[in-house]
This record gives C-alpha cells, sequence and structure tokens, in this order.
C-alpha cells in the first residue's frame, strides 16, 4: 500500500492491490512426514495456520459481534480523490472505494484470531494428505444478487481472468497453482506444483469470487461505470461519476444467517462521499456531512475537534488498541534511479531525517518510530542475529553486509531539537564517498551534475511533514522538491514507477508468505503495477522470500523472517517513518457498539444505528451545516 494522504495508515482498506496482504491466510504448518502419514484427505470448516481454530464447527457467530444487532439507518463515510471504474482488480483506471462488500469469498478472516480462515461462501474444506492442492465444496444457498446460484465454474474463471488479466499482484500470489478444475457445479479443486507453500490453501479461500455470466459479455480488461453483478451483503444502488456512492444493504443476503455475517452488516446504506483532501473531509465531517472518520493526522487528533458538536456530546472520539503488525512505512526511495543505487547515499539520506523533532513538534509524541519491516510482532530483527537467525544468515557471507553480523541495525536518534549536527556530519562524510562535493553551496557529482530529485505525495496533508526533511536536506546542498498531485493521477505514476522518492507503507501480517515476493524481489521490481515500490532487486532478498515462503513450522518462519527483515534494513532501502498501534476514531453519536473490538481489526461493519439516538444527532447536523 502506498501511504501518503495522512501521517499513519493503521488499517488499510480490505481489497485493494496494495492492501491484498498476508491477513493470516495458512494451512496449518505440517512437516512432509506428517503429511505423508494421514490417512486420506482431511475435511473442515476452518483452517489456521497457528493450530486448531478457536471457533468449533457449527459456531453461531464470531465473539465480538452482537448477533442480534438491528438493522437499519445509514452510515456516511469519506473517500478521497475520485473514481472512474468498479474493476479494482485491473491496473487501468481508478477504483472506486467500498466494492469489496459487492463479493463473498471462499473463507472468511477471523479479525480476533492470527492466521485463521473460517468457511464462509464455502460450506467445507478438503485437503489430501500430500497437501499438493485444496478443494473447496460451496455452500449450495450461495446465490447471485440475479437469484443465480453461485457455481465451482465462476471460481474457476475467476482465478484464471485475474491471474490472465488482472493486476500483476494476482500471479506473483497464485504462482504455485498448477491448475483450477470445476469437478461439479458446487465442487472446485485447486492443484498445486508444491506442498513448501504453506500459506496458498488460504490464499485461495481469499479469493472474491465474480460471476461468470455476467463478465462473459464484457471486457475484464477495461475500466467499468455500470454497477457490477455480485453476491455480498450489499449491492451498489447508485453513484454520481467521481463524487459520490451509494451501496444498500441486500434484504435477503444468502448468508446474513451464517456464523461468519450474523451481527455485521448492520447498515441499511453505506455512503461515501469523495473529498479533495483530508482537510475538506475532516470540515466535511464537522459539518455533519459524514458520520464516521479515522484519523491519521496526528495534529488534527490533538487540536482540530474541538467544535460546537463535540462540545454538545453529539460527536464522540475514541482511541481503540489494536495488536496488528504495523509493517514499515517510509520515504522510498525509487532505485530504479541513479541517483540513489550507491548505499551510502541512502544511508546519508537516513541520518538527517528527524524522527524525534517531528515527533515532538508534529505529531505531539503520538507515534513511535518504526524500526523493522515487521514491526510490532515477533517476526522483527533485534539486537545482533542468533541461534537459527545467525545460521540461515551465515550461508550468505559476503553477499550481505559485513556489520550485519557484529552490530545491531539502528536508525539515528536525535535529541529532538532540530538541531541535528552530528547527523549532517555523518551525511556529508557519506556522500563524499560515495563521490558527491559541495560547490558553492550545491552538492554535485565528478561531472557537476546537481543532487535532485522530486518527492511525490498524493495529497496536501503530508507536505507538512516533507517540507522540514527537505529543508535538511537543503543544508547538505541538495534540492530537493516536492510535488503533490490528485490520488488519480498519483496511482498511475506509481504504477508506472515514475518518480525519485515517495511514500509508502508495507502492511504485513503475523503470517508473512507469498507477498512478499511481490514486495522485494528483483522479478517484480520491473513490473509495472507490481508492490516493489522501492524497485529491491538483490539476489539474497530473493532468495530470503522463497525461504520464507517455504518454511516448514511457526519457528522457522520466525527466524527466516527475521532474517529477511535484518537484510532488507542494512541495505537502506527506505528511510523508516512511524507507527501507531491505535485506531483513532471520530463518530457523530447515533452508533451502538459490541462490548469489545477484535484484536485485528476495526470491525466497523459490526457497529449499528441507534434508531433511539439518531433524531437528535441528525437535527445537531441540521444545526451544523453553515445557513
Amino acid at each position: 500500500m502506498t501511504v501518503a494522504a495522512g501521517e499513519a495508515n493503521p488499517h488499510p482498506p480490505a481489497m485493494d492491490r496494495r492492501t491484498l496482504l498476508a491477513s493470516g491466510l495458512a494451512i496449518p504448518f505440517l512437516r512432509p512426514a506428517a503429511a505423508a502419514a494421514q490417512q486420506g484427505p482431511t475435511r473442515s470448516h476452518a483452517l489456521s495456520l497457528l493450530g486448531d481454530p478457536a471457533l468449533p464447527a457449527g459456531f453461531p457467530h464470531w465473539p465480538w459481534v452482537n448477533p442480534d444487532a438491528p438493522k437499519g439507518g445509514e452510515i456516511a463515510l469519506t473517500a478521497l480523490g475520485s473514481f472512474d471504474s468498479f474493476n479494482q482488480y485491473i491496473l487501468r483506471g481508478t477504483a472506486a472505494v467500498g466494492l469489496g462488500n459487492l463479493y463473498d469469498t471462499l473463507l472468511k478472516e477471523s479479525a480476533d484470531e492470527a492466521s485463521t480462515e473460517y468457511c464462509h461462501l464455502a460450506a467445507a474444506i478438503e485437503q489430501p494428505a500430500d497437501r499438493m492442492g485444496v478443494t473447496f465444496e460451496l455452500h449450495p444457498a450461495a446465490r447471485w444478487h440475479d437469484g443465480k446460484p453461485v457455481t465451482a465454474e465462476d471460481v474457476v474463471w475467476t482465478f484464471n481472468t485475474l491471474r490472465q488479466s488482472g493486476r500483476p499482484f494476482y500471479r506473483a500470489y497464485w504462482a504455485d497453482v498448477a491448475e483450477v478444475v470445476a469437478e461439479s457445479p458446487r465442487r472446485v479443486t485447486f492443484r498445486f506444483r508444491t506442498n513448501e507453500n504453506r500459506e496458498l490453501a488460504l490464499i485461495l479461500g481469499q479469493m472474491p469470487v465474480l460471476p461468470k455470466h455476467w463478465w462473459e459479455s464484457r471486457d475484464f480488461a477495461r475500466p467499468l461505470l455500470e454497477a457490477p453483478l455480485g453476491s455480498g451483503p450489499y449491492r451498489l444502488e447508485r453513484f454520481e461519476s467521481g463524487r459520490s456512492l451509494v451501496y444498500r444493504r441486500v434484504a435477503d443476503y444468502w448468508a446474513k444467517d451464517l456464523p461468519t455475517a450474523r451481527g455485521t452488516a448492520n447498515y441499511d446504506v453505506m455512503r461515501y462521499e469523495y473529498f479533495r483532501d483530508s482537510t475538506v473531509a475532516l470540515e466535511a465531517f464537522k459539518a455533519g456531512q459524514i458520520d464516521f472518520r479515522t484519523e491519521n493526522i496526528a495534529k488534527d487528533w490533538a487540536t482540530a475537534y474541538d467544535f460546537p458538536a463535540m462540545q454538545r456530546g453529539l460527536v464522540k472520539r475514541d482511541e481503540i488498541r489494536h495488536e496488528l503488525p504495523t509493517g514499515m512505512q517510509a520515504f522510498a526511495m525509487n532505485l530504479r534511479r541513479p541517483l540513489f543505487q550507491d548505499a551510502r547515499v541512502r544511508r546519508a539520506l537516513i541520518e538527517v531525517f528527524d524522527f524525534e523533532w517531528m515527533n515532538a513538534n508534529l505529531f505531539y509524541g503520538s507515534y513511535t518510530r518504526t524500526t523493522s519491516y515487521f514491526s510490532n510482532s515477533e517476526l522483527a530483527s533485534s539486537g545482533i542475529p542468533e541461534g537459527r537467525e545467525l545460521e540461515i544468515l551465515q550461508a550468505y557471507k559476503g553477499r550481505v553486509p559485513d556489520r550485519l553480523f557484529t552490530e545491531p541495525y539502528r536508525l539515528p536518534v536525535t535529541d529532538g531539537s532540530g538541531n541535528n549536527r552530528e547527523g549532517l556530519r555523518r551525511a556529508l562524510d557519506l556522500l563524499r564517498g560515495a563521490g558527491w562535493t559541495v560547490r558553492d553551496r550545491k552538492l554535485v557529482n565528478a561531472e557537476g551534475q546537481p543532487f535532485a530529485f522530486e518527492i511525490l505525495l498524493n495529497g496536501p496533508s503530508f507536505e507538512r511533514i516533507a517540507l522540514p526533511y527537505v529543508q535538511t536536506l537543503q543544508r547538505l546542498g541538495m534540492e530537493p522538491r516536492i510535488r503533490t498531485i490528485d490520488p488519480a493521477q498519483y496511482q498511475v505514476r506509481i504504477d508506472a514507477f515514475d518518480y525519485d522518492m515517495t511514500v509508502d507503507g508495507q502492511g504485513q501480517s503475523l503470517s508473512p508468505g507469498n507477498e512478499q515476493r511481490d514486495f522485494w524481489t528483483g522479478a517484480k521490481a520491473g513490473e509495472n503495477g507490481s508492490q516493489n515500490v522501492a524497485g529491491i532487486a538483490n539476489p539474497v532478498v530473493d532468495e530470503l522470500v522463497e525461504l520464507v515462503i517455504a518454511a516448514p513450522d511457526r519457528a522457522e518462519l520466525v527466524a527466516r523472517t527475521r532474517a529477511l527483515d535484518r537484510v532488507l534494513l542494512w541495505n537502506d532501502y527506505m528511510i523508516p517513518q512511524w507507527h501507531s498501534r491505535t485506531f483513532r476514531v471520530a463518530y457523530w453519536d447515533k452508533f451502538g457498539r459490541p462490548p469489545r473490538n477484535p484484536k485485528y481489526a476495526l470491525a466497523i461493519d459490526s457497529w449499528w444505528v441507534e434508531r433511539n439516538r439518531e433524531g437528535a444527532v441528525e437535527q445537531g447536523k441540521r444545526e451544523a451545516k453553515p445557513q
């Protein structure tokens, strides 16, 4: 996911190229000997990486929802930029928000368990003893909104179409699938090339299933501006191109009584309004045009919510703790540019990034510095390598920085005064070693070319972070500049790798796997639309990614992931920023909430509208609107 519209993005949206990440999507770890000992296929209602699923077959509902939550009412939400397509699965066009509500997936992730998914569109899962495939048996009641049944042919068509015509992500994510076969109208089998890809069964379980009969008369490779047919809890009722969308709850939704759906999708209407940037969106929230927002700008959270409706108790704020791994958010240098190919240059840019000053003066002390690509999890490397991680890394001696074995990786720490002389001195020493010198107060190379580059942003809210950094870089004699463009243009340039530096965010889960290929490998560095924003092309990283994917058990996964993390860090590919360990939410006080939140999601779909409070809130909104 590329992050630039705000300071931090602790809970990315559910289904797009940069957020379709490892969400615990993994089959149970099973060594080959154990697999061979099993007699015949196993049949189950759920799959888990970390042991047995917490919920038994026939469980009544998710433990964090209110199964009797009332249905009804409307929630108005924010989107930034614009849209020109309802096909989020291709590179062309700018997809609208909320489209994941239209489709069902074979399995549904538990937001309260790490690495566990339960049957949803599929009624049962079968796996052979050798783990060389997986079979999904579709629920007999599953149907599209036009009344036609969801079939195995739909699953086959979806898989083949997304792999052939969808975003490059799918080809990387599903590379170890040899074929998919519809064995009967309700039975579909995926056959694998290897049984070492431990997460592949549940990766397939997360696949949104699309209607073959509806798409066959349309060109899937082109942007779409008609309401698509789905099978999910909502249908797209109406839209104003580029400006707003209205999703209406499907009253006879086929899965409404399934344990994976009860107590969710409680709003009759979900409305999305598009705004130019987050500042305008915040004002729209204050004026009552928007019901609910997440705040990822610390200054606004600290200073911008003292308005009449808040003072009258009509608007509430909350910080909801989560246990999500926070991944890496960073200034990403485009290594495809010759300017950033020297590691000494990259480290120089890291040395002068003053997080402590920013956190104190811009963020009100609300963020934690990110020091790992797998931050906020046991997968993060620390100290010096030892044990099994050290054994893994010793195979790469001479191909990784020597200091990796003897020193902890450290980011520079300042006193927060803004006078980072030591960082500037270290940076100049590194730059001189890389062939750059200061002439007439300008940093130039041996040919006299200036050190000039552009930081590409997709919204003005990040400018206040980029500007102090630019000013520091100018003290080194560099010529950085900031370019802010609208989200649609930004996505086009990101997909084409047309930038020098940008803000990138790679979310992670507790069970990294196939998606790491798209994040870090050399094959993806040259494939437009991939998630390898930095353009990393390092054979050692490629090999470590494959080791992570093939990890046979949890202990080995942790060791291999830490080794990958350490190699990524020691190559200084990015300028790490910060993360938050809470969801910061503000909302007009017309909602009911379950007693607790799940560990790994905000779960706004389990909230509901309280009709006895709705009237007072709506009156307050009318009074909040400018006359």
